[in-house]
């Protein structure tokens, strides 16, 4: 077992799997019962700041569990330990602010999957970080699956290199149609106003284009956002050279209020996407949401979503640089 400075000990739990030999999630634990509550939980990050910051790299995901985490602001407490910088969320999530850096987690309906994806990973500025608390379990479903999103890459090198090269070298190009006011009905319900944080059309061009969107206007007062060219993969720096499958579009192509294509127009092949949607699945991580679980997931090496579950489920988020 290994024990960090008395405070940590490395668990496991069920679901867990070895990746490129290691443990994802890594599970964290205190290492004695006093040491459960919030407090002294975050004097031990802030003392093992570089450890835990260094396991997070290694691990892609690391689970704090069995620490007396019980509200928001426990979990702000936790998050701001580290003095990482907050990210403002920019997608189509419908989400409330909680406190201080903390807001929900996407509140469309439960009975919908939200698909794989990197935490904003069609904007300029993305957020390196985004980390999970869960308040509230679900009875049955509700799991937060995560991807290694090297291993997506080397799979569909494996199989279809040649498409993956013409995506590669031309570029991709997505399109997302949203509405004026938020439709917490939809998973991608969030209206625009709310996105870029401005009722006013002008306004809200200037800060598309600041986020690399173009935009059009519809007659319904909805808005269509028009992103690329974007890559296909990425390479960052510390993951051991490993090229991330660092786009949406399994998630994106085809869709009713979206789509994903080539930047020259091309169609991507139906078949490669079908089969590009299998593999996530395949490589997929997951375990069962215990209260006061604290779900740190590294966005630059894993795709992660929501599968559908029962009410309750209440789960709140923080992104961070």
């Amino acid at each position: 077992m290994d024990v960090v400075n008395n405070e940590f000990e490395v668990g496991e739990c069920k679901g867990q799997k070895l990746v490129d030999g290691e443990q994802m999630p890594l599970v964290v634990r205190p290492a004695e019962a006093q040491k459960r509550g919030v407090c002294s939980l975050v004097a031990a990050l802030k003392a093992n700041k570089e450890w835990f910051e260094e396991k997070l790299m290694q691990h892609s995901a690391v689970l704090l569990r069995g620490f007396d985490v019980r509200d928001a602001e426990g979990f702000n407490d936790i998050v701001d330990a580290f003095g990482w910088d907050d990210i403002r969320y920019v997608g189509p999530a419908p989400r409330t602010h909680i406190h201080k850096r903390v807001w929900t987690a996407n509140e469309g309906p439960l009975s919908e999957f939200i698909y794989y994806h990197h935490e904003m990973v069609l904007i300029k500025e993305f957020p390196t970080k985004v980390i999970l608390f869960c308040q509230v379990p679900p009875p049955e479903g509700g799991e937060t699956p995560f991807v290694p999103s090297f291993r997506v890459t080397e799979r569909m090198l494996e199989e279809y290199p040649d498409n993956v090269r013409e995506m590669e070298e031309k570029g991709l190009r997505y399109s997302f149609t949203a509405v004026s006011k938020n439709d917490t009905t939809s998973m991608r319900g969030r209206g625009w106003e709310d996105a870029f944080g401005t009722s006013d059309p002008v306004e809200a061009e200037r800060r598309a284009s600041a986020l690399g969107m173009n935009i059009e206007w519809l007659p319904n007062g909805g808005v269509k956002t028009i992103l690329g060219p974007r890559p296909l993969t990425r390479v960052f720096p510390g993951r051991k050279a490993r090229r991330m499958w660092f786009n949406t579009v399994v998630g994106m192509h085809g869709k009713e209020t979206s789509s994903a294509t080539m930047a020259d127009g091309s169609e991507i092949p139906e078949h490669v996407v079908k089969r590009c949607g299998e593999i996530i699945e395949e490589e997929s991580v997951q375990f069962k949401w215990e209260e006061g679980d604290v779900l740190f997931l590294d966005n630059l090496a894993l795709l992660h979503g929501r599968r559908p579950s029962l009410p309750p489920r209440r789960v709140l988020v923080a992104t961070c640089k």
